[in-house]
């Protein structure tokens, strides 16, 4: 496969996950300084990575839920929790995923991420008025 190939593949994985619209407003603010960076993330995380089929994208959801609780990544923790829903992640997995965590990441990693999570949830399913 050329890198053209692994881009393509890259991004039909990428908006899959993180969806069209957050894709779009990335690539709209891609510029001299982040295009080389933004080009690598679709080819090599997306189009290498997360399209093995070894794992599938629901598992490596989860996995990348629990590194960013564990590396204190909240703004990434955000984007794949909104992720995580659209590779059939349930909010139930999403709270065992903190919780186990907790213990390995510690508490107040975990705790971070319930208030993250919670946010984005309101966000997603905002109650009805």
């Amino acid at each position: 496969m050329d890198e053209t190939e692994r881009y393509d593949r890259g991004m039909v994985v990428r908006r899959a996950v993180l969806g069209d619209a957050h894709v779009d407003r990335t690539l709209a603010k891609r510029n001299e300084f982040n295009a080389d960076f933004q080009e690598l993330i679709t080819r090599y995380a997306w189009g290498e990575i997360w399209s093995r089929p070894e794992l599938s994208r629901h598992t490596r959801s989860l996995l990348t839920l629990a590194m960013m609780v564990a590396l204190n990544r909240g703004d990434e923790l955000r984007l794949h929790l909104r992720g995580a829903f659209n590779n059939g992640v349930t909010q139930d997995e999403i709270k065992e995923v903190l919780l186990h965590c907790a213990i390995y990441a510690g508490v107040p990693a975990a705790n971070s991420a319930y208030h993250m999570a919670e946010e984005v949830f309101a966000q997603m399913h905002p109650p009805p008025e």
